[in-house]
């Protein structure tokens, strides 16, 4: 299937190695000594620069204008400025709303998301200093670039508009436009945009979701949506996203223009319709 292939090709692309992450680490003060133990590891482990008050190994807060030069790490992944392309794996994270990010953060560091490479990146990090590093990639207004041409048949492309601008009321799959906005690009402050993104990141997410690689506070809403969908649904939903333009500059809306569908972990301060919350 060809969401599990992108599963597996996820824990199978390093960034970094280990050497050269340890270093970038170091120099941008995020790395603390470099053992024996760390050097065998994929990537060194962030642990931080502590000051006056400051938690052993964990980060002190950092000046707004110091965080370019202290992330610097993410960006060899995820593209210059974290703007990423609609092409390859890694998504973008520049311009997403900022509760987003915390919480994938935080997801990456507690064990709810897996990918090796940013566990060891963040792991010391105090959850202060991932939302400083979230607002600080949130706060980036940068241009998306086209998306590529359409990568799969007209009828798989209607199949993914369906889902995403209606879902299906049967089988409880709401439409992904009520929860990541008309636009699609987000909602404030935590709903992420699903365009500007590679087909291959987003097939490998939702593939993830459905077996339970990839979780988010409880209730995931979003594994219980995926668990409804096909391999061919996913497939379907992912081209069409990819292929579709970016509007409004692919800034978050502010609020939503009814409540969500769903109950879901994380977005607390989203309204959620009584009837159907769960």
């Amino acid at each position: 299937m060809l969401f599990n292939h992108f599963i597996h090709r996820s824990f199978k692309t390093p960034c970094l190695t280990s050497g050269w992450a340890a270093a970038v680490l170091l120099s941008l003060g995020l790395g603390g000594a470099v053992t024996a133990s760390a050097q065998s590891m994929p990537l060194a482990p962030a642990t931080g620069v502590a000051t006056a008050g400051s938690p052993p190994g964990r980060p002190a807060s950092v000046a707004a204008g110091d965080m370019a030069s202290r992330v610097l790490a993410c960006t060899v992944c995820h593209g210059k400025e974290g703007r990423a392309t609609p092409d390859g794996y890694f998504p973008r994270i520049a311009g997403k709303p900022a509760g987003y990010l915390a919480n994938q953060l935080l997801n990456f560091r507690d064990g709810r998301r897996t990918y090796p490479q940013m566990t060891y990146l963040i792991e010391h990090l105090t959850d202060e200093y991932l939302h400083e590093m979230a607002g600080h990639f949130a706060a980036l207004d940068l241009p998306y670039a086209p998306p590529p041409p359409p990568q799969a048949p007209a009828a798989t492309l209607e199949q993914g508009r369906r889902l995403v601008e209606r879902g299906d009321a049967a089988r409880d799959v709401p439409a992904c436009v009520a929860c990541h906005g008309a636009a699609m690009t987000g909602v404030q402050p935590s709903l992420p945009g699903l365009l500007g993104l590679p087909r291959d990141y987003l097939n490998s997410q939702l593939g993830a979701w459905k077996t339970g690689q990839r979780r988010a506070q409880a209730p995931d809403c979003m594994a219980a949506i995926a668990r409804q969908l096909t391999p061919e649904e996913v497939s379907a939903v992912s081209a069409w996203l990819a292929a579709q333009p970016v509007g409004g500059g692919g800034k978050p809306a502010s609020t939503l223009p009814a409540p969500m569908p769903l109950r879901c972990g994380g977005v607390a301060a989203i309204p959620v319709a009584s009837a159907t919350a769960r």
